[in-house]
Order: structure tokens, then C-alpha cells, then sequence
């Protein structure tokens, strides 16, 4: 005990200094980050104080400006560039010239401008979420959640394990290379592409811009047509991280524009991550396609949410409606299909129905609301279009809910939060992705067909299974086709960031987020050298040496038997072969030097 005692008094005084250390904070520099053209004072320019009306149809997606307005009022917001080809190109050689130096950067330069990003964050939250909310239509809370606790955590984790996985990863070496030490490394790619949706714009720029970053790579990130505004003010907050660690200020572009601008830069960079639709992927991967580069694809989903007959009805119905809800025009693709056990249903449809009638939709900004508007123009009508299928195929709306006061400009961007029963596989609602707060519940009988129904989709992104039973809801999680599965909760899964994030099917491939997402940012390296170095080193047996022996095959049969062989007997006796053929050309050489 006399020789563990100081030992462990050692060990104890670490701990203590180790915690001591973390209560002391970084020194983290502050940025300031110009906000006079995005704060809403009621003191705008009368040129940008006017109804704005969006065209229909292909118009709004061509031009020479992508014009913003707030989703929400209709409020016009002002312009920004659509880049040419040319004007791509050149901004992508400046990002790769940046990137050249930032390659060369040590990680703990990296984890600064994190922190600094992360200080900022924090302290800016209402002002970040309500530029988020004018240009998307999204609430504030819907915002926190979305754009702000998913980018703190990917930051969090990224300072606390992304240097680990970037790291040389040593690897077993083998039987036959047994002198030598194996290892990975991880090497940026150079300028990574990122072409995001609009439905989260702040989390949507952060989200590849951090891995890409930390990784050594620079970006530039085309940001949507319908979330530009918001994408151009994030963009300053990056750029005021970056010059306060002295980082190249090109290592990151935010670009504008429409389908040339994106597809400029398909052609110019070292990776492409996408965000968006299947058809809008496919052509992004035909355009990859040209010059061999890696993609990332994520095209949306068509999430089944599974209620098994052993739940707390009135818990999972508040989740239920809060994924809908969130899964709503303004925000993101989740749960659209609903799968209720036939013992449950009518108290679970009830629920949902109550809830639902309670939920208002106005302008997110304009007082207490449940819902924002549609982010798209003309969206409502698809949504329409889906709703009206079902109906005609024998579909019942039973709820929706209310609105607010609404202009009468902005009365197309809203839809009401809607409940239908009566539904199948037959029908458009229960097949394409919808993207709107419509929430179409189906019966199930038994564990086997809610799983089939579950994989009746082109889709394959995620699944929400509840059930009292743990274990049934994870088994039934685990029969479901799709990238990510949340047990007993929705969307569980992308606030872990230690988890990839993607799907199968018509949800795309390739993984952002967690050591996979990061990794992909990076070329692997596979590096093979001498162990014990330079005392033993490879030398090719004499039996193989040019010119080759006789018995130069019959060396190697023993050899591959001596390493791989099943049998212990089996493997010494030709590991003896091996030793008495190497004896024998041994002396072969010595006969050869004597005379």
C-alpha cells in the first residue's frame, strides 16, 4: 500500500488540476459584424420598403438578379449578382489560392476560429434567427432549433473530437508485413463546392463550411435563390471570424445565382455537396461526372413516423405535430407519412386533431405564432395538388388549423397545418415528398406490415419508431430501409453530430456530419513503413531474387502456407520448408563464390 499511496495522491492532484483548468475560459476574440442593412427598424430605404411579387413559373429562376423578399409580407428585401461561368471560375482559383496556406495551418489556428464563430453565435442568437425567419418565413423558435442548437453542437464536437479523426489512424499491418507499420492519413481535398437549400440557411452554410474548413480545405458555397438575403449576412460572420485569426480572407465564398451558377461550379471544384431535389441530383452528378470528382447527396426523404399500441398517446402526439410542423414549408423535409396501430388510432387521431385546431400560421415576427409561411412561392399549390389527390381517392380532412392575420399579398405563402385520415400507398400524399405541414395518418395491424408499408418509398432518409417496448421499437427501426432511425423520438439523430447524416434510395449517398461527413472532406492516404527502421528492413528472399530459382514457386507455396495455413502443424512444416529452402540457396551462393 506504502508504494500505491503516492501514486494515487499524483493521480488525484491531476484530476483536480485538470478540472481547475477547465473552469478557466479561452481567450476568445469578439467580432463585430456590420448589421445595418439587415436590422428591420421600420427606417428602410423606400426603394426597398414596397410589396415585392415574384414572377411564376421558369422566369424566377433566370436573370441577371436573385431578388429577396420576405416570404412572410412579401416585403421586398433587395438584390443580389447571379454569377456567370466566368465569374465562378475566378472565385474559385481565389479560394484556391487561400486554400494552399490554410492547408499548412495547425489545428489548434482551427479550433480559434471555431470558437470565435461560437462565441458570436451565442451572444447573436435573436439577431441570427430573425434574419433567418424574415427570409425563410420560419418562427423564431423553429430558428433556435434548427439554425442554432444543430450548428453549437457540430462546433462543439468538431473542437472536442475533430482533430482525433483527423489524425493518422494506425492500422493492423498484417501477417506477412508484421516489420512494418501501417497508417491512414487524411489529407484536404483542396476547394470543396456546396450547393444548399434554403430551408435552413444559416445551419445549411455552416453545416459543410465547418467540416470543410477544419479539415484544411476552403469552400465556396452556392447558396439558394430563395435564401440569398439571409446567406449574404451569415456569409460577413464567417469573414470577420477568419480575419480575426489571420486566415486568408478567401478561404471561404458565398456565391449567388441559378442553375448556371451551379452548375459553373461543379465544373471548377475538388468536391460537391449537395442539398436538394433527386432530379436536381442526378444532374449534378452527370456534371461531376465530367471530371471525376466525389459527390455528396442528400434529396430529401419521406420519413415514416411508426406509433405502436403500447405508447403514451398524448407525449407522442405532441411529437408528432411538432415534427409535422417542423417538417413544414419553411423548414425541413422529416416526418410525411404517420403509421398509427389500429388499437390507438382513434385516441391518437383525436389528440392530433385537438392539437392541430389549436395551432395558428401568420407572419413569425408579427406576434405569437405556432407556424410561419411557405419559404417557396407557388408551393402552396403543390401542396394543394397533393391534398386534393387524396381526396379524390377517398381521403377525409379532418383538421386544420388557423390563420392569423395575413396581408392579402402574402395569402399564397401560407398553408393551413392539416390532418387526413382514409389515406394509402395509392395516393401522391403517401409517395412525394410534400415538404408542407400536411400529416396524412394510416392504420397498421402488426409489426411486419407497418414495416413494409414503411419501405413502400423511392425514399429512404429516416424513420421515427415509439413503442413501450424499447427493444420491439428497435427492432422495428432496424427493418426500415433509410440512413438515419430514431428510437422513441424524431430527429434525435442530427443533433448527435458525432453521427453521419444521409440516406439510401432517392435520398441520395454520401454522409455529412460525424467522422464520416468529416472524413469525406479529405483524400485517404494508405502509408506503409518499416517498423524498426533501420535495423530490419524488407529484403526479397533469395528463392525470388532475379534471376528466379527453381524452386522459386515452390518457396512461395510453402511461404503463403506458412503465413495463411488453417492448420498450426500444417503452417510449422512449411515454415520449416521455408527455412530449409532458404538454407539450401544460401549455400547455393556460397558454393558460387568459391570457385
Amino acid at each position: 500500500m506504502s508504494f500505491w499511496w503516492p501514486l494515487l495522491v499524483l493521480a488525484f492532484a491531476f484530476a483536480i488540476c485538470k478540472f481547475l483548468l477547465l473552469l478557466i475560459p479561452p481567450k476568445v476574440p469578439s467580432i463585430d459584424v456590420d448589421t445595418s442593412d439587415v436590422l428591420d427598424d421600420g427606417n428602410q430605404a423606400s426603394e426597398n420598403s414596397f410589396i415585392y411579387v415574384p414572377p411564376r413559373g421558369t422566369a424566377q429562376q433566370s436573370g441577371k438578379k436573385v431578388q429577396c423578399y420576405e416570404p412572410a409580407t412579401m416585403k421586398y428585401l433587395g438584390y443580389f449578382p447571379a454569377l456567370t461561368p466566368d465569374e465562378v471560375r475566378e472565385q474559385v482559383e481565389k479560394v484556391r489560392k487561400a486554400q494552399k496556406m490554410w492547408a499548412k495551418t495547425s489545428f489548434k489556428q482551427r479550433r480559434q476560429f471555431l470558437r470565435i464563430l461560437l462565441k458570436y453565435i451565442i451572444k447573436h442568437q435573436a439577431l441570427i434567427c430573425e434574419i433567418s425567419s424574415r427570409d425563410t418565413g420560419k418562427t423564431m423558435v423553429d430558428a433556435s432549433l434548427g439554425e442554432i442548437m444543430t450548428t453549437c453542437e457540430k462546433i462543439k464536437w468538431l473542437l472536442s473530437e475533430g482533430e482525433q479523426w483527423l489524425k493518422p489512424e494506425f492500422r493492423s499491418s498484417g501477417w506477412s508485413m508484421l516489420h512494418k507499420r501501417a497508417k491512414v492519413e487524411f489529407h484536404p481535398l483542396g476547394v470543396v463546392g456546396a450547393i444548399v437549400s434554403w430551408n435552413y440557411p444559416f445551419h445549411n452554410i455552416f453545416n459543410p463550411m465547418l467540416a470543410a474548413v477544419f479539415s484544411g480545405n476552403g469552400i465556396v458555397i452556392k447558396i439558394s435563390e430563395h435564401a440569398s438575403w439571409s446567406g449574404c449576412f451569415y456569409f460577413r460572420i464567417i469573414q470577420s471570424a477568419l480575419a480575426a485569426i489571420g486566415a486568408p480572407e478567401d478561404l471561404v465564398e458565398v456565391i449567388t445565382g441559378f442553375s448556371e451558377t451551379g452548375e459553373a461550379l461543379i465544373s471548377s471544384v475538388d468536391k460537391v455537396i449537395f442539398v436538394g431535389s433527386p432530379g436536381v441530383g442526378k444532374m449534378i452528378m452527370r456534371s461531376a461526372a465530367e471530371t471525376l470528382i466525389p459527390v455528396t447527396l442528400e434529396l430529401g426523404g419521406k420519413d415514416a413516423f411508426i406509433v405502436c399500441e403500447d405508447v403514451d398517446v398524448d407525449h407522442v402526439a405532441q411529437i408528432a405535430v411538432r415534427a409535422v410542423l417542423q417538417s413544414s414549408g419553411q423548414n425541413c423535409a422529416g416526418a410525411e407519412r404517420f403509421y398509427v396501430h389500429k388499437n390507438i388510432y382513434s385516441s391518437f387521431v383525436s389528440k392530433i386533431t385537438k392539437i392541430i385546431k389549436s395551432v395558428t400560421a401568420g407572419p413569425p415576427l408579427a406576434g405569437k405564432f405556432d407556424m410561419g409561411a411557405l419559404c417557396m412561392h407557388e408551393h402552396s399549390e403543390k401542396l394543394e395538388g397533393l391534398v386534393n389527390d387524396a381526396l379524390d381517392k377517398g381521403a377525409e380532412i379532418i383538421a386544420r388549423g388557423s390563420f392569423g392575420h395575413i396581408g392579402e399579398d402574402a395569402v399564397d405563402q401560407y398553408f393551413p397545418p392539416t390532418v387526413i385520415v382514409n389515406v394509402n400507398h395509392s395516393m401522391r400524399l403517401m409517395q412525394e415528398e410534400a415538404f408542407g405541414p400536411i400529416m396524412p395518418i394510416m392504420k397498421f395491424s402488426s409489426d411486419e406490415e407497418v414495416i413494409k408499408l414503411a419501405n413502400d418509398s423511392k425514399y429512404g432518409l429516416g424513420c421515427a419508431v415509439f413503442s413501450g417496448s424499447q427493444n420491439r421499437a428497435r427492432e422495428i427501426a432496424s427493418q426500415i430501409n433509410c440512413g438515419v432511425a430514431a428510437v422513441n423520438d424524431f430527429a434525435a439523430t442530427y443533433m448527435c453530430q458525432s453521427l453521419p447524416f444521409g440516406g439510401v434510395k432517392h435520398s441520395g449517398f454520401g454522409r455529412f456530419g460525424g467522422v464520416e461527413g468529416l472524413r469525406a472532406c479529405c483524400f485517404a492516404k494508405a502509408v506503409v513503413e518499416d517498423r524498426w527502421w533501420p535495423f530490419i528492413k524488407t529484403k526479397i528472399p533469395k528463392p525470388i531474387q532475379y534471376p528466379v530459382a527453381e524452386n522459386g514457386f515452390e518457396f512461395q507455396e510453402s511461404l503463403v502456407e506458412a503465413l495463411y495455413g488453417l492448420s498450426i502443424w500444417d503452417r510449422l512444416q512449411a515454415l520449416v520448408n521455408v527455412l530449409k529452402m532458404l538454407t539450401e540457396q544460401k549455400s547455393i551462393g556460397s558454393s558460387h563464390k568459391e570457385k
